[in-house]
């Protein structure tokens, strides 16, 4: 039985788009004292000058200060198309939370924050961006696609997504995986934030709906999402507790010490199998825990992008 405890529905954010604002730019300018200086530059202006590239559009001023080689980026341009996958299954909205901040996220609140921030990173990169959602239905699609309506657009979609009833419902996430890599027929780099519970006789057509998502070359990352502290180690004190399996909505009373043990064992099992398939498929495996905060989303986007284009 997959052991969630009872939840009804999430509240949303006071205002999504000025809270991914903010991730992001706070993002950016720790950029600067980082390792990853150099990718500070990109945003906006510049992109990374490629050995091959013409020196035509090369800014020596940059290269002067920074000894490193950047290019001006126009308008016109667009080098990447991005799609974002929401698992907006029953249990991603765990634990139940009526208002959501950066500090007080459960699992869907924290994939849509990170979708919004990634949509930010896409807008100032003058990319494209598109957006899939499903539970127990494909919820919504919209293909990669610029400009700032169009943006605004997937941020309202967003925000509808935490504030939906969520039902005792199964979600066969390898049925919609399948008729999203159906849809895509461009090249495109692929976020998919999911918690990856599946049935365990689900499982191989999972990670088949996986291969498909890479069939034409996509390339897709794969953020697990979970609440590390109670969903991993299964730290819920020691008061019992009432856990709800989220799909057949059978209960169950018991106290979390006397199963930690072959809990511990199992999710450990499971986790170590799911890294094994993505590196056979040569998908990007990243551990997304909710009590983190965002810097290895965005870092993993920049490195996924720098090697796509």
């Amino acid at each position: 039985m997959q052991l969630e405890q009872e939840i009804h529905h999430s509240g949303k954010f006071v205002n999504l788009e000025l809270l991914a604002r903010q991730v992001v730019e706070g993002f950016i300018s720790g950029l600067h004292k980082s390792p990853f200086h150099g990718y500070s530059s990109e945003f906006a202006e510049h992109k990374v000058y490629n050995p091959g590239e013409s020196t035509r559009h090369i800014d020596w001023k940059l290269f002067a200060k920074t000894d490193k080689l950047f290019t001006r980026r126009y308008e016109e341009e667009t080098n990447l198309r991005c799609h974002l996958i929401l698992d907006n299954s029953a249990s991603m909205h765990f634990p139940e939370k009526r208002v959501q901040s950066l500090s007080n996220l459960n699992k869907i609140g924290f994939s849509v924050l990170a979708s919004a921030c990634l949509m930010q990173i896409l807008k100032k990169q003058r990319d494209s961006v598109g957006l899939s959602i499903y539970s127990d239905a494909y919820e919504y699609y919209a293909p990669e696609k610029g400009g700032d309506r169009h943006r605004r657009m997937l941020l309202h979609v967003l925000e509808e997504t935490l504030s939906r009833p969520v039902g005792n419902k199964s979600t066969a996430t390898y049925t919609y995986l399948h008729q999203i890599a159906e849809k895509m027929k461009r090249r495109s780099l692929i976020f998919f934030f999911s918690d990856m519970f599946q049935e365990e006789v689900e499982e191989e057509k999972l990670f088949e709906a996986l291969r498909h998502l890479k069939y034409n070359k996509h390339e897709l990352v794969l953020f697990h999402v979970l609440d590390r502290e109670k969903e991993f180690s299964f730290n819920f004190g020691e008061e019992p507790h009432r856990f709800t399996d989220v799909e057949s909505g059978e209960k169950i009373d018991l106290y979390a010490d006397n199963v930690r043990d072959s809990y511990l064992q199992e999710v450990n099992t499971y986790f170590s199998r799911l890294k094994l398939k993505c590196a056979q498929y040569g998908i990007k495996y990243v551990q997304a825990d909710t009590n983190e905060n965002f810097e290895k989303i965005l870092l993993t986007y920049l490195v996924e992008r720098q090697k796509f284009v």
